[in-house]
């Protein structure tokens, strides 16, 4: 049994093989901002690239499902070298569709979201975690929040609950 997020629950985040992000309220703090000629603009925690490069460096597949059509997904996407797919309708074919080209048993897959678009994917993971602002209608499918929120650290908690379980270094607050 391991400490996450002030529960304690038995998963055992070594088997981790992929790890897939939805993107608006995950990388995200959820707001977007419109100038006057319709550009949008988003605000993304920094320090998320650390604990993704971290994560990499493991073997571990990572990348981005978005129900979003946005070039700002697809530009930060890009920054943090993530696989993304944007304009995501069903996201629970898209998961089977990437661990079957991958080769990775659903078991062995950690999805973070915080919205109800996130439920048929985060029903089919092994690991199905919510940001810990995520909308109360994901908890039933989920095993356990981030402390942090959305946009504000949610990432690389996760990546770092990752990268220390492989180094047999589990940490909490």
């Amino acid at each position: 049994m391991k400490k996450f997020a002030d529960l304690t629950i038995d998963i055992d985040l070594k088997k981790i093989k992929f790890v897939i992000f939805d993107f608006d309220g995950v990388f995200t703090d959820n707001y977007v901002y419109v100038n006057d000629s319709g550009q949008e603009s988003v605000r993304c925690w920094r320090s998320d690239g650390i604990g993704i490069e971290r994560v990499r460096n493991l073997g571990i597949e990572l990348m981005i499902i978005s129900t979003e059509v946005s070039e700002v997904v697809l530009h930060r996407a890009k920054k943090l070298k993530l696989r993304c797919i944007g304009a995501a309708s069903n996201k629970e074919l898209l998961v089977r569709e990437e661990c079957s080209k991958l080769g990775i048993p659903l078991e062995q897959v950690l999805y973070l979201g915080n919205d109800i678009n996130d439920i048929p994917a985060l029903k089919i993971v092994g690991v199905a975690v919510g940001v810990g602002d995520a909308y109360e209608e994901i908890n039933p499918y989920i095993l356990f929040r981030t402390k942090k929120y959305g946009g504000r650290g949610a990432v690389r908690e996760v990546c770092d609950l990752i990268f220390n379980a492989n180094n047999g270094n589990y940490k909490s607050d």
